[in-house]
């Protein structure tokens, strides 16, 4: 393979143009994250005062010092229970993401309790099923730390309880894989956070402060008429000494913490891992930074996707796959940090000779075991009279077909425009690729705003020209700017992130270091075994 020749010129207008715009929008998603800390930080003082360590605390506390924290789902419920970009907080209540803990490659799940009493929103649910799935996937052992309300019932939907349900369903199946749960009870957990500990291998409880019942004392009274103390329902003294929900007694957070690390070292889990093979590996010959101001954040301004490649693969080195052929579908074999991989970018509409093209490679790397990289920046599949002519129904299926069955990795990145069936056969979220990030300029939709304001005006128009009548240019024109506005506020990667379409917003510069991590975390799924059971574990 030979390195890459960049072409790029970093002191050109355009550039220092992309740059400024791209670094507005990082800047814009760490200020939005930040919302989600602060809230939940003013409530320092209040876990101080119980001799408690605060939610973000428990993490680093958890976390193995010095070794990557891969954040997901930092922007889950933005814009979705407050629908202004200027107050809504992002998080859903929850920190989650894969780290290492006692050595361990881990998925970790924390109730932020410093926000509405860690209590369940909208997208909780939906955020812990994505984290479940990966963990189940990945054959992560999962660490959550649990202090939740329970359901919020004063924004509760009966869709969101259902949903709930599969929370507790995915426990059982993550058990019985041979892939072990692991809770720390650290404040009151009611409902449905009380099930947490119920249906998890491993439960440390806190002295003192935690605490787990169906319900809490307020709704026994009014449900029964019992009247009955918190610490007597269900705190965990009682769950360690009489009702068996609590294995291990901690005299605080960071006891109950340092006891769920020594259960985790315990468990010999890499005992019989082998690493999957890493070659030896140079860093890419451009500076990752450069991203910044490589890709517009208007997605219709072109720009060769082999620079992006350049500054995320080895050596900045790789092997392009029939350049002549379907050129505006680019289809690499590279290495990231060791570890083999096949690439596909866009750099236009995905076209009859580029849907076969990629099609075959999908299929090749399927047949060399080799993971798949799919960097999205597509218009979708071409269209007009040639196209189709040409086939582009049946070889747009066809590539659709492969992406959907190849058995190896699939890491996607949302980079650019991710519209209409090119989101399909790039392996969009409802492909289930392993791993889903989007760079905070990416716009994705079943069509751009202004294409989808545009077909309808000529919808409207073409159905007054068939009844004999004028086009009323006023109606069609507010017809027009309501669409517009109504697919801009939808397609942009701060809304879909918010609403679970993929496992976060990155920024750009951190590409290499993402795709590093979640590769090797596929490769090591791959190579390690597990001993499933029927049913998982239970407490008797």
């Amino acid at each position: 393979m030979q390195p890459f020749q960049s072409r790029l010129q970093i002191n050109s207008d355009a550039y220092q143009r992309n740059r400024a715009e791209m670094l507005g929008l990082v800047d814009r998603l760490r200020s939005v994250e930040s919302r989600a800390v602060d809230l939940s930080n003013k409530r320092r003082p209040t876990f101080e005062r119980r001799g408690q360590v605060p939610p973000h605390d428990r993490v680093a506390l958890l976390l193995d010092a010095g070794m990557p924290f891969l954040r997901l789902h930092t922007l889950a419920n933005y814009l979705v229970e407050d629908d202004d970009p200027e107050t809504s907080v992002p998080g859903a209540n929850l920190i989650a993401g894969i780290g290492f803990v006692n050595g361990v490659r881990c998925m970790i799940w924390v109730d932020d309790s410093g926000i509405r009493a860690g209590s369940i929103t909208r997208m909780t649910a939906n955020t812990v099923l994505s984290i479940q799935e990966i963990a189940l996937r990945q054959k992560l052992p999962l660490v959550h730390l649990v202090e939740s309300a329970g359901a919020d019932l004063t924004k509760f939907l009966v869709e969101s309880w259902i949903d709930s349900g599969a929370m507790f369903r995915n426990l059982a199946r993550l058990s019985a894989a041979g892939i072990p749960t692991l809770v720390v009870l650290h404040g009151p957990s009611t409902a449905g956070g009380a099930y947490m500990p119920g249906m998890s291998d491993y439960v440390v409880g806190v002295k003192n402060n935690g605490m787990a019942a169906l319900a809490g004392a307020a709704l026994v009274r009014a449900a029964t008429g019992e009247v009955v103390d918190d610490r007597d329902l269900g705190g965990t003294e009682m769950h360690a000494s009489v009702s068996g929900l609590v294995e291990f007694l901690a005299e605080d957070d960071v006891h109950g913490i340092s006891i769920v690390r020594e259960i985790i070292g315990s468990l010999n889990w890499n005992a019989d891992l082998v690493p999957p093979s890493r070659k030896a590996f140079e860093p890419p010959k451009y500076c990752a930074d450069e991203l910044a101001g490589l890709v517009p954040t208007d997605y219709r301004i072109p720009y060769d996707v082999r620079e992006v490649m350049a500054r995320i693969v080895d050596g900045s080195a790789f092997e392009d796959f029939k350049p002549g052929y379907g050129p505006a579908t680019v289809c690499m074999r590279s290495s990231i940090m060791g570890f083999a991989c096949g690439i596909i970018g866009n750099n236009g509409p995905i076209d009859p000779a580029g849907a076969t093209k990629a099609a075959q490679f999908f299929q090749l790397c399927d047949q060399a075991d080799i993971p798949l990289i799919f960097l999205q920046n597509t218009t979708g599949y071409i269209v007009g009279s040639q196209s189709e002519r040409a086939g582009m129904i049946k070889h747009g299926s066809k590539m659709i077909q492969a992406v959907t069955n190849v058995r190896v990795p699939k890491i996607t990145l949302y980079i650019g425009a991710s519209y209409g069936a090119g989101n399909y056969g790039m392996c969009g979220y409802s492909y289930e690729p392993d791993f889903l990030f989007a760079w905070p300029n990416a716009c994705t939709n079943v069509m751009g705003a202004e294409q989808a304001a545009k077909t309808m005006t000529q919808v409207a128009e073409v159905s007054a020209t068939r009844r004999g009548e004028e086009p009323d240019r006023v109606a069609i024109q507010a017809q027009e700017d309501k669409i517009l506005a109504h697919f801009s506020r939808q397609e942009n990667a701060f809304y879909t992130s918010g609403r679970i379409l993929d496992n976060g917003v990155i920024d750009p510069r951190d590409t290499r270091k993402v795709l590093g991590m979640v590769l090797e975390t596929c490769l090591e799924a791959r190579v390690r075994r597990l001993k499933p059971n029927s049913f998982g574990v239970a407490r008797f």
